[in-house]
């Protein structure tokens, strides 16, 4: 598991998912840097940048089930008409 970032990295991560770095995030607009403002805490930050990342991978997670029940369909239809083939090639 990779450590959790703090600092100027924890900030420069904030960034790069989009989460926002102060504290009432809810009044301040997207896109905008407030001036005065004030910063959330860094572990507040770090909470916030996990919870960005674990939605990220959870994301990601549909696209392996997805390739799962694709694979699972395909063996399946490979093995109905494996047995179609073996019994029309007994019927004649």
């Amino acid at each position: 598991m990779k450590s959790i970032p703090s600092g100027h990295e924890l900030i420069e991560r904030a960034e790069q998912l989009g989460v926002s770095i102060y504290a009432n995030d809810a009044n301040v607009p997207i896109g905008t840097k407030p001036i005065i403002a004030p910063a959330a805490s860094e572990y507040e930050i770090q909470y916030r940048v996990m919870q960005a990342e674990k939605h990220l991978r959870e994301h990601r997670l549909w696209m392996v089930a997805l390739a799962s029940a694709i694979t699972a369909l395909v063996s399946a239809v490979a093995a109905w008409a494996a047995v179609l083939v073996n019994t029309v090639a007994k019927s004649c």
